[in-house]
């Protein structure tokens, strides 16, 4: 159920849900690091976000205004675009009635958080950038490159934002920058020209969004540079795939391992351990996650200065 109306404060609509809807920690993994310039929250329990529609760019403010329902508020030019997907975005629609957690730890964890959705943005380029920045390289350094990017080439989110913010720039803008500019970024060439190439087939990736989970990730995989674990990080974030399980990742699974098997795992392990979990692999690690229950030893540095595995 939706209401919604437009006022001089910009347009508004507050969706409900037949069960519950946890906004912050579905939310979570669209903000890249707390000084990304597109996302900021508020000390009222506001999610302001800033992103680029195809009708035009649009700041919203997401709001928790019952364990059912999410009160949103937008601005700009792609504002009505974006209220009329929010459900999708917040993948009110997901059927989870074959998800079987199995593990004690999952089914806590799901127990406890049964508000956690997925996200479905619909916005494959704006989630491939990012993903693309953190192949090969500690997130920390990552998040930095995505805020001199944006902050430089992104443009004013619009609306009252409570704080300075970008709209990430467009394809077209991501495919001009120059290469100094990128290594200034200390975004490495092959991961530049990653962004670029795939910048100069944005339309084609968008299209990954009316495909089916497997047509998507083959989709995304035919640009040069782009592998299971970028295509993975992707769908997390803009296709709504519970399933999209980051293989490759360097911490993941040990992540996994000492989580679910009281020791370190490869990816080959991993995959057979959540494979009882297929359709929903991703689902149950992020319910992990906020469950506070993911953990690892700590037997080395805590933060690598270079991660060789993203791919």
């Amino acid at each position: 159920m939706a209401v919604g109306s437009r006022s001089g404060d910009g347009a508004v609509r507050t969706v409900t849900a037949d069960r519950a809807v946890d906004l912050a920690h579905t939310l979570a993994p669209l903000r890249r690091g707390a000084g990304d310039p597109c996302h900021r929250t508020t000390a009222d329990g506001g999610h302001w976000r800033a992103a680029r529609m195809a009708s035009g760019v649009v700041t919203y403010r997401l709001e928790q205004s019952g364990p059912c329902a999410v009160a949103a508020r937008a601005w700009g030019t792609g504002a009505s675009e974006f209220l009329d997907g929010l459900p999708g975005l917040l993948c009110l629609d997901e059927d989870v009635s074959g998800f079987e957690p199995v593990h004690p730890k999952i089914v806590e964890a799901h127990r406890r958080f049964p508000g956690l959705r997925m996200l479905r943005t619909g916005l494959v380029f704006e989630a491939l950038v990012p993903a693309v920045l953190e192949q090969r390289v500690h997130t920390i350094s990552a998040r930095a490159s995505w805020r001199q990017l944006v902050w430089k080439f992104g443009e004013p989110a619009p609306g009252p934002t409570p704080a300075p913010m970008r709209v990430p720039p467009d394809a077209d803008t991501w495919r001009h920058i120059p290469s100094w500019v990128y290594h200034r970024a200390n975004v490495d060439p092959q991961r530049s020209r990653t962004i670029v190439l795939a910048a100069r087939m944005a339309d084609k990736l968008e299209q990954a969004a009316t495909m089916t989970h497997a047509e998507a990730a083959r989709r995304l995989c035919v640009v040069p540079g782009i592998g299971v674990w970028t295509a993975a990080e992707i769908a997390q974030r803009a296709l709504g795939d519970p399933d999209a399980l980051s293989v490759g990742d360097f911490h993941l699974a040990s992540i996994v391992g000492w989580t679910l098997l009281g020791r370190a795992v490869d990816d080959d392990e991993m995959v057979g351990c959540l494979e009882p979990l297929r359709p929903h692999r991703y689902r149950a690690v992020r319910l992990l996650e906020v469950a506070g229950f993911a953990r690892k030893p700590k037997f080395g540095p805590r933060t690598p200065l270079v991660d060789h595995s993203r791919i």
